[in-house]
């Protein structure tokens, strides 16, 4: 577990989700609009996750498989935001990336922690790249994902981004850019190194 502060000041948590937590992940879902719902997992439905997402959600060994929560302790619901990685069959140095934060907290920079979270525990585990999706609506997604220093790719349906995670001078020099080199710098020393990855 990591304890930090937000740009507006706000004390929170960042750590890996498990089997114990089943009910909050579903309760995030629920809480997310509609078109939220939509843009991450790109389906039309109501505001109950199946236990098949659940289940695929939650299991994994941590070495092919990270999903981190953002908590505010001050709040009945603590959940934020979350993100997950899953390693790629085969590719064995790529892991498709995904991030959700609930809509009212979004802009806060949550979703930038969480992107420095899971590069750093996903570099701990050979990962050197992250590939993630969006549909070409998306805008804040799309800027977000440029703003952090993804390349970005149409294939006439979507739009494929790719974060060179051994590379950090491709870091741009945009709010968020400098936002996550500087969650990078905090976080590396625990992430690489001590035990908050497991």
């Amino acid at each position: 577990m990591i304890e930090t502060r937000l740009a507006d000041g706000t004390l929170v948590m960042a750590r890996p989700l498990g089997l114990a937590d089943r009910s909050q992940l579903a309760e995030g879902y629920r809480r997310l609009s509609p078109e939220s719902r939509y843009q991450r997992f790109w389906v039309r439905t109501g505001g109950v996750i199946g236990d098949k997402m659940l289940d695929r959600m939650l299991a994994g060994s941590v070495e092919e498989h990270g999903l981190w929560a953002v908590l505010d302790p001050a709040r009945d619901f603590q959940g934020l935001g979350a993100a997950s990685f899953w390693r790629s069959n085969e590719d064995g140095e790529d892991a498709e990336f995904s991030c959700t934060v609930l809509d009212e907290d979004q802009r806060r920079g949550v979703g930038t922690l969480l992107l420095a979270v899971l590069w750093l525990v996903a570099y701990r585990q050979g990962i050197r790249r992250f590939t993630g999706y969006t549909m070409p609506e998306n805008s804040s997604a799309i800027r977000w994902m440029r703003d952090t220093g993804a390349e970005a790719e149409w294939d006439g349906y979507k739009v494929i981004f790719r974060w060179d995670l051994a590379n950090l001078d491709k870091l741009p020099a945009s709010n968020a850019g400098i936002a996550l080199a500087e969650r990078l710098a905090e976080l590396a020393e625990e992430l690489l190194d001590g035990d908050s990855a497991s």
